[in-house]
């Protein structure tokens, strides 16, 4: 196949391989604080229930991603973020495309989680949140890439 009609790759992107096919779109939203990142516990309930994870989920048709990754955050969490910059974008096993954008939490908020999305909140570094053996392999993938300087922002 001739490389006409294929651009660079951006930061974190992979091609799909002909048997994939992009099913839909979500956003992963990544807050620090004081080196620690924002993190949760997914409900029981909900698809891969009890596994660590940053927050985020879909982009409802004709939602913008930052419109996206805010609205997922106060949903979630209750938190009124503000969206700063999509910083990666990765393609799941399964067919979702991610957009993971930083947000900026002001510093008062009270994260409440949500009842069934959310059993845990945690603050932690990316050395504990590669240490959990429950973390989605997503987040793997990022946190390894922001270790290895990859991703930064």
């Amino acid at each position: 196949m001739s490389g006409i009609g294929k651009r660079p790759l951006e930061t974190g992107e992979r091609r799909l391989e002909s048997a994939e096919r992009i099913v839909k779109r979500g956003v992963v939203a990544i807050a620090q604080r004081s080196g620690l990142f924002l993190a949760i516990r997914r409900g029981h309930t909900v698809a891969a229930g009890g596994r660590v994870c940053f927050p985020g989920g879909h982009i409802e048709p004709g939602e913008a991603e930052h419109e996206a990754v805010v609205r997922e955050c106060l949903e979630e969490l209750a938190a009124p973020v503000a969206a700063g910059q999509c910083v990666w974008r990765s393609v799941t096993g399964w067919g979702t495309a991610l957009a993971w954008w930083t947000v900026t939490l002001p510093d008062e908020t009270v994260l409440v989680p949500h009842p069934v999305e959310v059993d845990e909140i945690f603050w932690l570094s990316a050395a504990e949140l590669l240490a959990e053996p429950t973390l989605l392999e997503g987040n793997r993938d990022f946190l390894l890439a922001v270790r290895e300087g990859t991703i930064s922002w």
